[in-house]
Order: structure tokens, then sequence, then C-alpha cells
């Protein structure tokens, strides 16, 4: 995944002495992530999706194109196999997904839960996902680990969903958690910004995951 994270962070980073950048990590996932589930998306799309002005979206496409991860035309733009392939492998670390309405877990109206796979040792105190959340906008996150078939919240040992069956049946259902995996459920009081902030908050994980 080193190679992964340094190829997103080269898209998010700035050129020199070009201006600091609006958009992050967290953008260029959902950028990629759209494209997948879209074949061909446009700028317009990324517009109201990632919640950027037109200067950001050009800047970040443009950089996409620098990396040859993508393509574009007056059609739109789609995945370089070079793109294709990254995707792939981040998905690998984070394969599911699922929005939640208000919940016992959650902080906000809007609440996305991101499953990452088999981290469950490299969460400290929920502290660092928490501040990535909100760092692009979120309320906040709960990080949650799947450890003998209970969700446990670090440095916890009590199954955190013991008293709502119905979000924990979601989330079974939804995510499919193997042991030692964690899910993040991060909040916002707007359901593309909760988006972001969860995979903020799971790509922080991961880069300090990277780090160690």
């Amino acid at each position: 995944m080193h190679n992964v994270i340094k190829q997103l962070a080269k898209v998010a980073d700035r050129y020199a002495p070009s201006r600091l950048l609006s958009y992050d990590l967290a953008h260029v996932f959902r950028a990629l992530q759209l494209i997948d589930e879209n074949g061909r998306i446009s700028r317009k799309m990324l517009i109201d999706e990632l919640m950027l002005g037109e200067g950001s979206i050009k800047t970040l496409v443009k950089h996409l194109k620098m990396q040859s991860l993508v393509e574009t035309s007056n059609a739109g733009m789609w995945f370089t196999s070079k793109g294709q392939l990254l995707y792939s492998n981040l998905k690998s670390s984070m394969p599911e997904e699922m929005i939640l309405g208000k919940c016992s877990l959650g902080l906000g109206d809007y609440n996305h839960a991101i499953l990452l796979k088999a981290l469950g040792n490299e969460i400290g105190t929920g502290i660092e996902q928490r501040d990535a959340a909100i760092k692009i906008g979120g309320i906040g996150a709960t990080t949650l680990i799947y450890q003998e078939k209970k969700f446990l919240m670090p440095d916890r040992n009590q199954d955190s969903l013991r008293k709502d069956s119905k979000l924990k049946e979601q989330i079974l259902e939804n995510l499919s958690p193997k042991e030692n995996d964690v899910i993040i459920i991060a909040s916002s009081n707007n359901k593309k910004n909760a988006n972001l902030a969860a995979k903020s908050a799971a790509l922080q994980t991961i880069s300090d995951h990277e780090k160690h």
C-alpha cells in the first residue's frame, strides 16, 4: 500500500510556485471511486460530489493526468490502466463502505462507515481518525475494531453494539468484517462530507501504518 498512498499524495501535492491546494487525499480517493462507479465522469460531477470549486477540480484533473491515472476528452474523464490498477489496490484495503442515517454511534445527521482490512493492531486511541475526519469538515469519527465477533472501541473490551442489534446487523451484513478489521464511522451534517470524512480517517490510518 505504500506505493498507492505515495501516488495519491503526488496528486494532492502542489507544484511550486502554485498556490495551496483546496483538496487532499480523500478527494482524490472519491474522484477515483466515482470513475470506477460510472466508467466516465464529467467535471461537473466532480464539482457536485467533491464540493469543490471549478478551479480546484481543474487542478485535480490536471494532476491526475500528470500521474497518468486518467484520460480526458470533451466527453469526460476515465481510467487509464494505471489508474484502474491503483484504484483496485486501494480498494483491496478498503473494500466496503455504507451510508448510515442517525445511529447510536453516529455524531451527526449523516454518517458514513468504511471498512479497513486487518488494521486493528494499528489503532491507538481513535483520536487520529477523529482529527482526520474533522480536518476535512466532518464532526468527528468513531473507530471500532472487530475482534471475537465484537465491535470494540480502542482500549475497551465491551461490545459497543451490544445494545443496538439493528445497527450491528446492518454493519455485519453490509461490511462483512473479519477478525481484526477496523470500521470507521465518520459523521457530518452533510451526506457528501460524511463520505469524505470517512475516507480521510481511513487514509490517515493507512498512512500511519505505512510510517511504522
